[in-house]
């Protein structure tokens, strides 16, 4: 698992097993987001085995999939909730971590200058400029 730290309180990596959960919770995330809808390769977990993992590690969990069909406004504002709801570092994961900076990159839009977004996404190693019309 190799996770890419966005900011303070976000950070991206590509597909959580139950089984990594535990290293989650000992870096000190307390929230894990999901953005990666089930069934998309056949090798990756149900969410539902993750959401378990989660709660028995008494971390926060939450489902906001993103799949062919894009994003939606309900997704950037479930992003958006979620982050501002967590009291601490937050993990995103899809992937590859692309589809959870763009959420992440998209729920800042109006919090943070589209600049900052999309420097802040680079460092991680994302490149968001192309949204850059969407953060202004």
């Amino acid at each position: 698992m190799e996770i890419k730290r966005i900011n303070d309180h976000v950070s991206v990596t590509g597909q959580v097993f139950p089984e990594d959960v535990a290293q989650i919770k000992a870096l000190g995330f307390v929230a894990i987001v999901n953005n990666r809808p089930d069934g998309e390769a056949g090798d990756q977990p149900d969410g539902v085995q993750i959401a378990q993992a989660a709660e028995k590690a008494g971390l926060a969990y939450q489902a906001i999939p993103m799949g062919r069909e894009g994003v939606s406004e309900d997704m950037v504002a479930n992003t958006r909730a979620v982050l501002a709801a967590s009291d601490g570092p937050v993990l995103c994961f899809c992937r590859t971590g692309t589809r959870s900076t763009t959420l992440w990159a998209l729920s800042q839009a109006g919090k943070m200058d589209a600049k900052s977004i999309i420097s802040a996404a680079a460092t991680a190693g994302y490149d968001m400029s192309h949204l850059a019309s969407h953060l202004e």
